[in-house]
């Protein structure tokens, strides 16, 4: 099952509705203990996003394609970063999360930017 590490600049309210509905998905939210600090520039994100099997959720439609692009251009990998749909409710948008992280297969999202909804 996939885990999800949540982008600061996204409400709470994404990781406090996946963790109720679905507790046993992995969800972290950057500046809880144990992951990247807020403030965290997103390269150092992807970084560890690779090194702990995270996929990354974030709104960041604008330099985050080209921190990817310099991610694989290294030779590294990154277990997928899934954006949020502005249209999709905050509801839509965990439905989606929790479908997804059930269904995916093994690297399904590596090294890919998706953009909500992908299970449709």
């Amino acid at each position: 099952m996939l885990k999800y590490l949540i982008d600061e600049n996204l409400p709470p309210l994404y990781a406090e509705q996946l963790r109720k509905q679905r507790p046993d998905i992995v969800v972290r939210a950057i500046g809880e203990p144990g992951v990247p600090s807020k403030g965290t520039l997103d390269p150092d994100i992807l970084d560890w996003c690779e090194l702990n099997q995270f996929v990354l959720f974030t709104n960041n439609r604008a330099s985050m394609p080209v921190h990817l692009k310099d991610h694989i251009e290294k030779g590294r990998h990154i277990p997928g970063i899934l954006t949020l749909n502005p249209r999709m409710t905050i509801g839509e948008t965990v439905a989606e999360l929790i479908t997804v992280a059930a269904s995916a297969f093994n690297d399904e999202f590596q090294d890919r930017i998706d953009f909500l909804p992908v299970s449709k």
